[in-house]
C-alpha cells in the first residue's frame, strides 16, 4: 500500500525523530518508500516524517550546478561542518502552495549511514546542501516556515491555520516544482 504524504498540523512533523538503531530489511524498504513518494509529489527531497514515520531517515535526488546527480539516503545524519549563508526560495511538500526565501548554510558536511548500514560523509553545496539541510530540519521537527522571519511567519501561520490540505493538492500543482524539499 502506498505510503501517503503527511501534511502541515500532522503532529508527526513537529516531532523529533527517533535514531535508526536496527538496519534490517525494514530500511531499505522504508527507503524504496520515500523515494517513490518523493518522485510521485515531484520533489527532490523527504524525510520519513512526512510519511509518518517518526525515523531519522530522509532521501534526496538532486542535479546540481554542474549537472552531476545525487540520489542518496541518509540515516542518522549529523553535519559536522557549516560554511558560509545563501537565500534562496524554498517550498515543501508537506505546506503545498506556500514558498518563501530562506537563509541556510552554503556549504555542509555532513556524516551520515546509507540504508545498509553503511557511513559515509559527504560535502554539498548548492541546491544538494539546501536538501540536506531542509530534510535534516524535518528529522528535528523543524518546517522551512519556522526559518522566517517572526512578521513572515506569524502572517504565513495565519494562513496555515485555514489550511486543509486536499489529498491531491500536489497533484493538481499547488507544489510540484522540481525545487520541492
Amino acid at each position: 500500500m502506498p505510503r501517503a504524504l503527511r501534511f502541515y498540523g500532522d503532529p508527526v512533523l513537529r516531532t523529533k525523530a527517533a535514531p535508526v538503531a536496527t538496519f534490517d530489511a525494514s530500511l531499505p524498504a522504508l527507503v524504496a518508500d520515500l523515494f517513490d513518494v518523493m518522485y510521485r509529489e515531484k520533489g527532490v527531497g523527504l524525510a520519513a516524517p512526512q510519511v509518518g514515520e517518526s525515523t531519522r531517515v530522509f532521501v534526496v535526488d538532486v542535479d546540481d550546478e554542474d549537472e552531476v546527480r545525487t540520489r542518496r539516503a541518509f540515516v542518522n545524519p549529523v553535519i559536522i561542518r557549516r560554511e558560509g549563508t545563501i537565500s534562496a526560495e524554498e517550498g515543501c511538500l508537506s505546506i503545498p502552495g506556500h514558498r518563501d526565501d530562506v537563509k541556510r548554510w552554503a556549504l555542509v558536511e555532513v556524516e551520515a549511514r546509507d540504508e545498509n548500514g553503511q557511513p559515509f560523509t559527504m560535502t554539498a553545496e548548492g541546491l544538494l546542501a539546501r536538501a540536506i539541510q531542509h530534510e535534516l530540519d524535518h528529522l528535528d521537527g523543524i518546517l522551512f516556515i519556522d526559518r522566517l522571519s517572526p512578521i513572515k511567519r506569524k502572517l504565513l501561520e495565519a494562513r496555515l491555520k485555514r489550511f486543509k490540505a486536499p489529498a491531491s493538492a500536489v497533484a493538481q500543482g499547488a507544489e510540484g516544482s522540481a525545487s520541492s524539499l
